[in-house]
């Protein structure tokens, strides 16, 4: 119980992105932002919220887009806004949620697109 209590979105590094998100069996929701977005700092506490709350569904990440390697994986995503929060599922795009929402609307939302996986 204490493991779910102190559990946050993790930062992904670029190299690690093929093996936590792409090669999951778990639905993955990944957070493209970067520290001068201010939305991004704003949906940061609803992520963190989601990835405790939610963590038997779905693993909550962050790819800050301006670290070394990131790049290419905002290019590939097609990242133009932040922040952009896609949910990958084997491999792929599922969804895509593009700016901030209240916790209660990011959370309904995430589950109806888990709902359509499942």
């Amino acid at each position: 119980m204490d493991e779910q209590v102190n559990q946050k979105a993790e930062d992904v590094a670029a190299n690690d992105f093929q093996e936590k998100v792409l090669n999951s069996d778990k639905p993955v929701l990944v957070d493209f932002w970067a520290e001068w977005c201010m939305p991004c700092l704003m949906m940061a506490p609803v992520l963190d919220d989601v990835a405790r709350e939610m963590s038997d569904k779905v693993t909550v990440l962050k790819l800050n887009t301006e670290s070394e390697g990131s790049r290419e994986w905002a290019i590939k995503y097609d990242i133009r806004s932040i922040p952009n929060m896609k949910l990958f599922h084997k491999g792929e795009v599922v969804h895509e949620f593009i700016g901030f929402r209240p916790k209660e609307v990011f959370q309904q939302e995430l589950e109806e697109a888990l709902n359509k996986i499942a």
